[in-house]
């Protein structure tokens, strides 16, 4: 992670890593320069050596003619050597352009220090004259030696004449490039320091914005800062607490959604058991006396008439059994054929019933009294008012996961509002004479049941009958749910 102490700690070693690079730059110019200049005033002394020490021969050599002393011999003896020396330092500056005048001026070196020697060998043989005629002798070499110190000096002044110009102008190169350096510098140092404080900034401004969000109640926005530093871990636990909230709420709403679900479906078991009683007219006393009848129908020879008080017994018993228990699609199919068989009585050849069942598929779990009110209403529609009846078609088979049930009619259909109506759940709609329980009754109860609200469609035409069809889930939400729970 990089710490923003880290940051300025970078910036900081930027900064003196470039005024480290300017002043080893400038050093070393002027370093280089100064030797230049060093080198040539060194040309110039090891010259104006040569003369002194040459005069300084002179002059020691006179006091030793004068009085030959042997303080004033040491002396002349150090000048000798001190010239000797100078001779030397001034090989060192032979070029190209001073050869023939440098080899003159030693040889003048040589011819000084000779003459000198032979002036004190003279006075050492007491001949004073030839003593004289040497020291004059030296005497004149000196002032050539001091001449030619002179012209080799303007010729080196001539030499470097365009070196020292370059110098001058390269002095003035450098010292602008020292300025547009120092404000290239400067420019990229503000620009670096601008970046600098943004990859700060940036990153607080939008964890500042996504507190904003948060407090106004916005948890689906996601926080994302895009650095990795303290901000960053502090971006990261911001938004898992964002995570932890939202999904807390989403809880709460799924919790408050599932009670209201509940609440909604405890009314209309109310509501459906109140349709029920409102049929009830003593049920033990009912059912006992449809058994009386249906014995006495069978005893009388009247098998027919048996049976039909037997169906109606037992679509009764079932009609008024508690609504808030499932049952499976076997017991509905089983309670829809006894109706059926009551209405067949009734209508006679004017009624046909079709089925087309898939036995497999009667284990699924339904609502209680939920196929009887569809098809109650339409033989209530679409056979009653016709003169020549009509057919109701029922099917149950297997589409993918679901149970797909079809009730299916030839009668005059139902208006487009009222197909709305019906599938908004409205429960004043299509009640039914038997049950008191109407088809948006149903709907609803559907829904409620497995947590969906695809499971229901209506589809009809004028003058070309109604098909409901019912597309029931295997496994409940609930109970899927229920199931990855466990797995997990």
């Amino acid at each position: 992670m990089n710490r923003i102490q880290n940051k300025i700690l970078v910036l900081t070693g930027i900064v003196l890593f470039i005024m480290a690079a300017i002043w080893l730059t400038l050093t070393y110019y002027s370093r280089q320069t100064q030797e230049q200049y060093n080198d040539i005033l060194q040309r110039y002394l090891r010259m104006n050596e040569v003369t002194g020490a040459s005069q300084q021969t002179i002059t020691d050599l006179n006091n030793y003619l004068i009085r030959p002393t042997p303080e004033h011999y040491e002396q002349l003896e150090q000048s000798k050597e001190r010239l000797r020396r100078a001779k030397y330092d001034v090989f060192a500056l032979r070029n190209g352009d001073n050869d023939f005048d440098l080899t003159s001026y030693t040889n003048l070196i040589d011819s000084l220090l000779e003459t000198a020697n032979r002036s004190m060998m003279f006075q050492a043989q007491m001949d004073t004259e030839d003593s004289n005629q040497a020291f004059n002798e030296a005497t004149r070499i000196s002032r050539s030696i001091s001449d030619m110190t002179l012209t080799l000096l303007d010729t080196e002044l001539k030499t470097y004449d365009r070196f020292y110009r370059g110098i001058i102008e390269r002095s003035t190169e450098l010292n602008k490039l020292g300025i547009w350096l120092l404000l290239t510098i400067t420019f990229l140092l503000l620009i670096f320091a601008y970046w600098f404080a943004l990859s700060i900034t940036r990153p607080v401004q939008k964890l500042t914005q996504a507190a904003k969000e948060l407090s106004r109640g916005r948890f689906d926005q996601e926080i994302e800062v895009s650095s990795n530093d303290e901000i960053a871990f502090l971006a990261k636990m911001f938004e898992r607490m964002r995570v932890n909230i939202n999904n807390l709420i989403t809880e709460i709403q799924q919790k408050a959604q599932l009670e209201h679900e509940l609440q909604q479906n405890k009314l209309l078991l109310q509501e459906s058991r109140y349709r029920s009683l409102q049929s009830q007219i003593h049920p033990h006393f009912l059912f006992n006396t449809l058994d009386t009848l249906s014995k006495k129908a069978y005893l009388e020879g009247a098998e027919e008439t048996s049976d039909l008080l037997a169906s109606v017994a037992g679509l009764l018993r079932y009609n008024l059994r508690r609504l808030d228990r499932s049952v499976t699609l076997y017991e509905e199919v089983r309670v829809l054929r006894q109706y059926m068989d009551i209405q067949s009585a009734r209508f006679a050849d004017r009624l046909r019933f079709v089925e087309d069942i898939d036995e497999s598929c009667l284990y699924v779990q339904i609502p209680g009294l939920t196929l009887q009110p569809i098809v109650e209403n339409a033989v209530i529609h679409a056979v009653e008012p016709m003169e020549d009846g009509g057919t109701i078609v029922f099917r149950i088979a297997e589409d993918g996961d679901r149970i797909r049930v079809e009730i299916a009619d030839d009668g005059p259909g139902m208006p487009e509002d009222k197909i709305e109506r019906v599938l908004k759940g409205s429960a004043q709609e299509t009640e039914g004479h038997t049950t008191g329980i109407g088809i948006g009754n149903v709907v609803q109860r559907l829904r409620l049941f497995y947590g969906q609200d695809d499971i229901i469609d209506i589809e009809s035409k004028p003058r070309s009958g109604t098909k409901v069809v019912l597309r029931l889930p295997k496994v409940r939400r609930y109970e899927a749910d229920d199931q990855r729970t466990d797995r997990g």
